[in-house]
Protein backbone atom coordinates (compact mmCIF):
# COMPACT_ATOMS: atom_id res chain seq x y z
CA UNK A 1 0.00 0.00 0.00
CA UNK A 2 1.19 3.58 -0.76
CA UNK A 3 1.58 5.81 1.97
CA UNK A 4 2.14 8.97 3.28
CA UNK A 5 3.18 10.25 6.75
CA UNK A 6 2.65 13.97 7.54
CA UNK A 7 4.98 15.02 10.44
CA UNK A 8 4.37 18.09 12.44
CA UNK A 9 7.55 20.18 12.13
CA UNK A 10 8.59 20.10 15.95
CA UNK A 11 9.46 16.75 14.74
CA UNK A 12 13.05 16.14 12.82
CA UNK A 13 13.09 14.37 9.56
CA UNK A 14 16.96 12.78 8.82
CA UNK A 15 18.01 13.30 4.75
CA UNK A 16 16.99 9.47 4.42
CA UNK A 17 13.27 10.45 5.33
CA UNK A 18 13.34 13.54 3.50
CA UNK A 19 14.91 11.95 0.45
CA UNK A 20 12.19 8.52 0.40
CA UNK A 21 8.78 10.65 -0.30
CA UNK A 22 6.84 9.50 2.36
CA UNK A 23 7.28 11.95 4.64
CA UNK A 24 6.33 16.06 4.51
CA UNK A 25 6.53 18.43 6.95
CA UNK A 26 3.69 20.72 8.02
CA UNK A 27 5.10 23.90 9.52
CA UNK A 28 4.54 25.79 12.67
CA UNK A 29 5.60 29.05 12.60
CA UNK A 30 7.37 31.17 15.14
CA UNK A 31 7.26 34.93 16.02
CA UNK A 32 9.84 37.32 17.65
CA UNK A 33 8.94 40.49 18.19
CA UNK A 34 6.98 41.18 15.06
CA UNK A 35 8.87 38.88 13.05
CA UNK A 36 7.80 35.75 11.39
CA UNK A 37 9.79 32.63 10.78
CA UNK A 38 8.33 29.46 9.18
CA UNK A 39 10.03 26.19 10.97
CA UNK A 40 10.74 25.02 6.80
CA UNK A 41 13.44 24.40 5.42
CA UNK A 42 14.24 27.98 5.54
CA UNK A 43 14.95 28.04 9.11
CA UNK A 44 18.46 29.38 9.55
CA UNK A 45 19.02 28.46 13.82
CA UNK A 46 22.26 30.37 13.80
CA UNK A 47 19.78 33.68 12.88
CA UNK A 48 17.04 32.63 15.06
CA UNK A 49 19.34 32.03 18.26
CA UNK A 50 20.91 35.14 17.78
CA UNK A 51 17.29 37.17 17.79
CA UNK A 52 16.21 35.50 20.78
CA UNK A 53 19.27 36.36 22.46
CA UNK A 54 18.52 39.79 21.41
CA UNK A 55 15.44 40.28 22.52
CA UNK A 56 13.30 40.95 25.23
CA UNK A 57 10.46 39.20 24.64
CA UNK A 58 10.11 35.64 24.77
CA UNK A 59 9.56 33.25 20.72
CA UNK A 60 5.88 32.54 20.51
CA UNK A 61 4.74 29.52 18.03
CA UNK A 62 1.47 29.21 15.76
CA UNK A 63 0.18 25.63 14.73
CA UNK A 64 -0.45 24.67 11.30
CA UNK A 65 -4.18 25.49 9.72
CA UNK A 66 -6.57 22.93 9.71
CA UNK A 67 -6.50 23.66 5.79
CA UNK A 68 -2.60 23.14 5.70
CA UNK A 69 -3.28 19.20 6.82
CA UNK A 70 -6.01 18.92 4.43
CA UNK A 71 -3.84 19.66 1.78
CA UNK A 72 -1.48 17.42 3.04
CA UNK A 73 -3.56 14.44 3.15
CA UNK A 74 -4.86 15.30 -0.64
CA UNK A 75 -2.41 12.89 -2.24
CA UNK A 76 -2.73 9.95 -4.15
CA UNK A 77 -1.44 7.57 -1.14
CA UNK A 78 -3.91 5.28 0.41
CA UNK A 79 -3.12 5.30 3.90
CA UNK A 80 -1.88 8.70 5.19
CA UNK A 81 -0.71 9.52 8.91
CA UNK A 82 -0.15 12.47 10.81
CA UNK A 83 2.29 13.01 13.91
CA UNK A 84 1.94 15.94 15.95
CA UNK A 85 3.25 17.64 19.47
CA UNK A 86 2.04 16.83 22.30
CA UNK A 87 -1.85 17.52 22.39
CA UNK A 88 -1.29 19.05 26.09
CA UNK A 89 1.15 21.51 24.54
CA UNK A 90 0.26 22.67 20.84
CA UNK A 91 -3.01 22.66 19.14
CA UNK A 92 -1.15 20.98 16.01
CA UNK A 93 -3.33 17.37 17.67
CA UNK A 94 -6.52 19.49 17.24
CA UNK A 95 -5.88 21.11 13.73
CA UNK A 96 -4.55 17.58 12.31
CA UNK A 97 -7.98 16.18 13.69
CA UNK A 98 -9.79 19.51 11.90
CA UNK A 99 -8.07 19.13 8.56
CA UNK A 100 -9.12 15.27 8.60
CA UNK A 101 -13.00 16.42 8.80
CA UNK A 102 -12.19 19.10 6.40
CA UNK A 103 -10.97 16.62 4.20
CA UNK A 104 -13.76 13.84 4.90
CA UNK A 105 -16.60 17.18 3.37
CA UNK A 106 -14.20 18.33 0.74
CA UNK A 107 -12.97 15.23 -0.64
CA UNK A 108 -14.29 12.09 1.28
CA UNK A 109 -13.68 9.53 3.05
CA UNK A 110 -10.06 8.29 2.81
CA UNK A 111 -7.62 6.24 5.48
CA UNK A 112 -6.50 9.25 7.53
CA UNK A 113 -5.19 8.51 11.19
CA UNK A 114 -3.77 11.56 13.20
CA UNK A 115 -1.58 10.42 16.15
CA UNK A 116 -0.08 12.15 19.15
CA UNK A 117 2.82 11.41 19.89
CA UNK A 118 2.32 13.01 23.76
CA UNK A 119 6.22 14.17 22.93
CA UNK A 120 8.13 16.33 20.90
CA UNK A 121 11.15 16.85 18.55
CA UNK A 122 12.53 13.15 18.12
CA UNK A 123 9.68 12.01 19.64
CA UNK A 124 7.46 12.34 16.99
CA UNK A 125 10.71 11.40 14.25
CA UNK A 126 10.45 7.72 16.07
CA UNK A 127 7.07 7.56 16.20
CA UNK A 128 7.16 8.35 12.11
CA UNK A 129 10.27 5.99 11.75
CA UNK A 130 7.94 3.45 13.09
CA UNK A 131 4.83 3.91 11.05
CA UNK A 132 7.49 3.58 7.84
CA UNK A 133 8.91 0.33 9.28
CA UNK A 134 4.70 -0.95 9.81
CA UNK A 135 3.88 0.26 6.67
CA UNK A 136 7.00 -1.76 4.95
CA UNK A 137 6.29 -4.69 6.81
CA UNK A 138 2.97 -4.73 4.86
CA UNK A 139 0.63 -4.42 7.82
CA UNK A 140 -2.93 -3.26 7.10
CA UNK A 141 -4.04 0.49 8.30
CA UNK A 142 -5.60 -1.02 11.50
CA UNK A 143 -2.52 -2.97 12.21
CA UNK A 144 -0.22 0.38 12.21
CA UNK A 145 -2.35 2.25 14.23
CA UNK A 146 -2.62 -0.15 16.96
CA UNK A 147 1.39 -1.25 16.58
CA UNK A 148 1.76 2.61 16.79
CA UNK A 149 -0.89 3.74 19.21
CA UNK A 150 1.28 0.22 21.94
CA UNK A 151 4.75 2.01 20.67
CA UNK A 152 4.09 5.58 21.90
CA UNK A 153 2.39 4.16 24.75
CA UNK A 154 5.19 2.76 25.90
CA UNK A 155 8.11 5.80 24.33
CA UNK A 156 9.40 8.05 27.05
CA UNK A 157 11.27 11.59 26.49
CA UNK A 158 13.61 13.40 28.85
CA UNK A 159 15.15 16.55 28.33
CA UNK A 160 17.79 19.16 29.79
CA UNK A 161 18.17 22.56 28.91
CA UNK A 162 20.04 25.37 29.74
CA UNK A 163 17.09 27.92 30.24
CA UNK A 164 13.24 27.00 30.72
CA UNK A 165 11.94 30.63 30.57
CA UNK A 166 10.68 29.75 27.02
CA UNK A 167 8.38 27.15 28.28
CA UNK A 168 7.88 28.97 31.13
CA UNK A 169 6.33 31.91 29.85
CA UNK A 170 4.51 30.76 27.14
CA UNK A 171 2.68 28.62 29.64
CA UNK A 172 3.76 24.68 29.39
CA UNK A 173 5.51 24.11 32.69
CA UNK A 174 1.94 24.73 34.69
CA UNK A 175 2.56 21.31 36.42
CA UNK A 176 5.96 21.79 37.50
CA UNK A 177 6.26 23.43 40.80
CA UNK A 178 8.43 26.03 41.12
CA UNK A 179 11.84 26.15 39.62
CA UNK A 180 15.20 27.09 42.08
CA UNK A 181 16.92 29.90 41.33
CA UNK A 182 19.21 29.62 37.98
CA UNK A 183 21.88 32.13 40.01
CA UNK A 184 22.78 28.60 41.70
CA UNK A 185 23.10 27.21 38.68
CA UNK A 186 20.57 24.56 39.25
CA UNK A 187 19.55 22.57 36.61
CA UNK A 188 16.80 20.58 36.51
CA UNK A 189 16.56 17.50 34.27
CA UNK A 190 13.09 17.04 32.94
CA UNK A 191 10.51 14.29 31.30
CA UNK A 192 7.28 13.71 30.04
CA UNK A 193 4.50 12.08 31.49
CA UNK A 194 2.28 9.45 29.62
CA UNK A 195 -0.12 12.18 28.51
CA UNK A 196 2.23 14.16 27.57
CA UNK A 197 2.65 17.09 30.00
CA UNK A 198 5.78 18.24 31.36
CA UNK A 199 7.03 17.28 34.84
CA UNK A 200 10.61 17.46 36.62
CA UNK A 201 12.19 14.63 37.48
CA UNK A 202 14.98 16.15 39.34
CA UNK A 203 17.91 18.84 39.46
CA UNK A 204 21.68 19.08 39.77
CA UNK A 205 24.18 21.45 39.88
CA UNK A 206 25.34 22.38 36.42
CA UNK A 207 24.34 20.73 33.05
CA UNK A 208 26.78 18.20 32.93
CA UNK A 209 25.45 16.65 36.13
CA UNK A 210 22.38 16.89 35.04
CA UNK A 211 22.68 15.23 31.74
CA UNK A 212 24.03 12.31 33.91
CA UNK A 213 21.41 12.33 35.95
CA UNK A 214 19.31 12.31 32.73
CA UNK A 215 21.35 9.46 31.80
CA UNK A 216 20.51 7.43 34.55
CA UNK A 217 17.15 7.66 35.13
CA UNK A 218 16.80 6.50 30.78
CA UNK A 219 19.51 3.46 32.02
CA UNK A 220 17.15 2.79 34.68
CA UNK A 221 13.46 3.42 33.11
CA UNK A 222 14.48 1.81 29.60
CA UNK A 223 13.67 -1.91 28.85
CA UNK A 224 14.74 -4.27 26.20
CA UNK A 225 17.17 -2.00 24.99
CA UNK A 226 18.81 -3.94 22.77
CA UNK A 227 15.31 -3.83 20.70
CA UNK A 228 15.01 -0.02 20.80
CA UNK A 229 16.15 3.02 18.59
CA UNK A 230 17.23 6.18 20.84
CA UNK A 231 17.09 9.29 19.76
CA UNK A 232 19.03 12.66 20.76
CA UNK A 233 17.97 15.89 19.50
CA UNK A 234 20.15 19.06 20.60
CA UNK A 235 20.02 22.69 20.42
CA UNK A 236 23.32 23.93 18.71
CA UNK A 237 25.90 21.75 20.88
CA UNK A 238 26.48 18.88 18.83
CA UNK A 239 29.52 17.61 20.96
CA UNK A 240 27.19 17.85 24.35
CA UNK A 241 24.62 15.24 21.89
CA UNK A 242 27.74 13.38 21.07
CA UNK A 243 29.03 12.86 24.91
CA UNK A 244 25.31 12.15 25.86
CA UNK A 245 25.52 9.13 23.29
CA UNK A 246 28.76 8.16 24.32
CA UNK A 247 28.08 8.10 27.93
CA UNK A 248 24.78 5.54 26.99
CA UNK A 249 26.54 3.62 24.71
CA UNK A 250 28.76 3.04 27.52
CA UNK A 251 25.82 1.77 29.68
CA UNK A 252 23.54 0.26 27.19
CA UNK A 253 23.31 -2.04 24.16
CA UNK A 254 20.95 -0.38 22.03
CA UNK A 255 19.95 -0.96 18.23
CA UNK A 256 20.38 2.25 17.14
CA UNK A 257 21.06 5.95 18.27
CA UNK A 258 20.14 9.18 16.11
CA UNK A 259 21.72 12.24 16.52
CA UNK A 260 19.46 15.32 15.14
CA UNK A 261 19.88 19.06 15.24
CA UNK A 262 16.46 20.68 16.36
CA UNK A 263 14.28 22.39 13.98
CA UNK A 264 12.78 25.22 14.72
CA UNK A 265 9.87 24.68 17.73
CA UNK A 266 12.23 22.49 19.22
CA UNK A 267 15.04 25.13 18.65
CA UNK A 268 12.51 27.87 20.44
CA UNK A 269 11.98 25.59 23.74
CA UNK A 270 15.12 23.65 23.97
CA UNK A 271 17.17 27.18 23.87
CA UNK A 272 20.82 27.12 22.80
CA UNK A 273 22.34 24.24 24.58
CA UNK A 274 19.76 22.13 25.01
CA UNK A 275 19.01 18.32 24.89
CA UNK A 276 16.46 16.13 23.99
CA UNK A 277 16.58 11.87 24.38
CA UNK A 278 14.19 9.69 23.14
CA UNK A 279 13.42 6.21 23.52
Amino acid sequence: MSYRIVVDSCGELTKEMKESGNFVTASLGIDIQGYHIADDETFDQADFLKRVAESPECPKSSCPSPDTYMEYYHCDAEHVYAVTLSAELSGSYNSAMLGKELYAEEYGEKQIYVFNSRSASVGETLIALKIAECEEAGMSFEEVIETVEAYIEEQKTYFVLESLETLRKNGRLSGVKALVATALNIKPYMGATPQGTIVQLGQARGIKKALGKMIDVVVEEIEEPEKKILAVSHCNCKERAEAVKNQLLQKLKLKKVLILDTAGISSMYANDGGIIVVV
